[in-house]
């Protein structure tokens, strides 16, 4: 048998690897992520230019001390296009109104405190040029602002808001000066005329800049999709083949009588868009939509634990996978509102950080999370996290299964149900901890207690008939070092059949796995990872046989990122003695996954 599966091995290893490098190499090569551009308005970055530079040529004329002829800026630096012209009484008061209107509009930015000795600027150093001509504004006028902490941050690019500030600081002094008929000195005229040609080119580099700004603001106002909503996308390549002497069997027949698996090699494909949206700025409202080819792999190798846990098989028709509305409700509580696609991993902590994901996770269906607690009823439901403290907090959730149908045995209170709860406990930052309980319903017919990770068994022991059942489970993750973390999970469920002829009859089902991960490992953000565990298994069962032998799973993955988009994951995974069953021979699973974030 193991030379089979070497076989089988080298004669696909290089096409798996040269498939999937292929595929991502060509992403990797083609460019980098988009540039994401801020949503700033058009009439914000107008307003603002506008207001901090065209002040001065709004200025009134005014007689000087001294002189008779009016000063005039040099033409070598226009702030303006229009000429300067005589200002009435009437024009003068209404500029005044505008700069009293912007400086309540800059209210919320940081302070600009006025300061009247140039030496409280702690950043300006006696031996610059400038040194002088700001001694004499700000001691003669008081014309300078600087921040609350005795800066005036010359040395770093400033926002418009800061240069609109502190030029509005200036007008301020001179406006009232001119108002209150007072002249003003030709030579600090002169000195201002200076600083504005010593910074013409960062001016005009300031105001080029802010040009094309508006013109990207404006082009992307045009062609955006929403005000509220973002794209989120994952977009999956995946390269897999399963590998066994025999299909695994649960009727107890002869190896010779057992069919051999489906072991061709497959490329498929899942694709999500996430579409999430704010009206708040704090609530989101998710809308997926979904496609994909992947095979599940039970039926190919005739246990469920082989399945893969990023399967999608609607044959790449698109769907909408997932409906689910949040928001808070003061600072302790998050609700939840879920009309398609709802689960309690959705919504709790699975305490697994780094390998819990179907796109960037253990390749296995069962080593993701808990099949005990957070694979269970799924689609409509409800929840809410509660924030007691740093380090505790609650989870619960009521969720059903085909709560849109009307038929009997369905709805949101007669058909198949979950409700359940899990306390979260992190009482430093290296260790967190869960402890769960719930319970579910089950009407009859379609009954899956393990969420289709385990044996036949362990998924309906009681042959179709109505069952309820107690779920426990305790899981947690802890951080041994910065780059090694360890955890697991361990489940129960206590079912009882509800009706038929094994009314009454009582199963008890366990499951257990432990992993550990070495971050960093080769790049910084890969991940060598190896995970084990049971799957689901009936340990004691009223009226019939349980699970009598013992199957495990084995697993070992290595994320890799090309960069911070394109994740690649090879991996593979042994299922011993399948279904509980040591007649079953392993099935291997080999897998190269190949994840793109947009």
């Amino acid at each position: 048998m193991m030379s089979k599966i070497f076989w089988n091995t080298l004669k696909v290893s290089p096409a798996l690897l040269g498939a999937s490098l292929l595929v991502a190499s060509s992403a990797y090569a083609s460019g980098g992520v988009p540039e994401q551009t801020a949503n700033t308005t058009t009439s914000e970055a107008t307003a603002s230019r506008e207001t901090g530079v065209n002040y001065l040529t709004n200025l009134p004329q005014a007689k000087v001390e001294g002189t008779s002829a009016a000063v005039e800026f040099s033409p070598s630096f226009e702030l303006a296009q229009q000429a300067p012209t005589e200002t009435t009484t009437a024009e003068s008061a209404e500029m005044l109104e505008q700069i009293d209107l912007y400086n309540q509009e800059v209210l919320g930015t940081e302070s600009l405190d006025q300061v009247t000795n140039v030496s409280q600027l702690r950043d300006v150093s006696p031996g610059d040029w400038a040194y002088e001509a700001l001694r004499s504004l700000v001691e003669r006028y008081g014309c300078i602002a600087g921040y609350p902490d005795g800066t005036y941050r010359g040395n770093r690019p400033t926002t418009r808001y800061e240069f609109a500030a502190g030029l509005n600081a200036c007008l301020d002094q001179i406006v009232r000066l001119i108002e209150g008929g007072a002249g003003i000195d030709p030579e600090e005229l002169a000195t201002l005329e200076r600083l504005i040609a010593e910074f013409e080119a960062e001016l005009a580099t300031l105001g080029t800049r802010v040009d094309n700004l508006e013109g990207r603001v404006a082009f992307l106002e045009d062609h955006q999709f929403s005000t509220t909503t973002k794209l989120r996308g994952e977009a999956i390549f995946a390269v897999a083949g399963a590998f066994g002497d025999s299909r695994a069997d649960q009727l107890g027949l002869d190896e010779d009588d057992r069919d051999d698996p489906d072991d061709e090699i497959t490329f498929s494909d899942r694709v999500r868009l996430n579409f999430d949206a704010s009206f708040t700025g704090k609530d989101r409202l998710r809308v997926r939509l979904q496609a994909g080819n992947t095979p599940e792999l039970d039926e190919a190798t005739g246990t469920e634990t082989a399945r893969l846990g990023f399967e999608a098989t609607g044959g790449n028709d698109v769907e909408i996978n997932d409906i689910t509305y949040r928001f808070p409700f003061g600072d302790k509580l998050r609700f939840w509102v879920g009309a398609n696609g709802f689960d309690f991993n959705d919504m709790a902590n699975t305490h697994n950080p780094l390998l819990q994901s179907s796109g960037t996770g253990f390749l296995s269906r069962f080593n993701r999370r808990n099949p005990a607690i957070y694979r269970n009823s799924s689609n409509q439901g409800v929840g809410v996290n509660v924030n007691l403290s740093e380090a505790l907090g609650i989870d619960l959730g009521y969720f059903t299964d085909d709560g849109n149908s009307p038929s009997d045995k369905d709805g949101i209170f007669n058909g198949e149900y979950t409700a359940i709860g899990q306390v979260n406990f992190q009482p430093f930052d290296a260790l967190s901890l869960g402890f769960a309980a719930g319970y579910s319903y089950y009407p009859g017919g379609e009954v899956d207690l393990s969420g289709s990770t385990g044996s036949p068994l362990a998924k309906d022991p009681f042959d179709g008939d109505a069952t309820s059942a107690w779920r426990f489970g305790i899981q947690g993750d802890f951080k041994v070092t910065e780059t090694i973390s360890i955890g697991g999970w361990g489940g129960l469920l206590l079912a009882e059949s509800e009706s038929g002829a094994t009314d009454g009859d009582d199963a008890d089902i366990w499951n257990f796995a432990g992993r550990i991960a070495f971050s960093d490992l080769g790049k910084e953000g890969a991940v060598l990872a190896f995970a084990g565990g049971m799957p689901p298994k009936v340990t004691d069962l009223d009226g019939g046989d349980d699970d009598e032998d013992t199957s495990f799973i084995v697993e070992a993955v290595y994320k890799y990122p090309l960069n911070d988009n394109i994740l690649i994951t090879p991996g593979a995974y042994v299922i011993f003695d399948p279904n509980h069953n040591d007649d079953n021979q392993e099935i291997w699973v080999g897998v190269i996954r190949t994840t793109f974030k947009f």
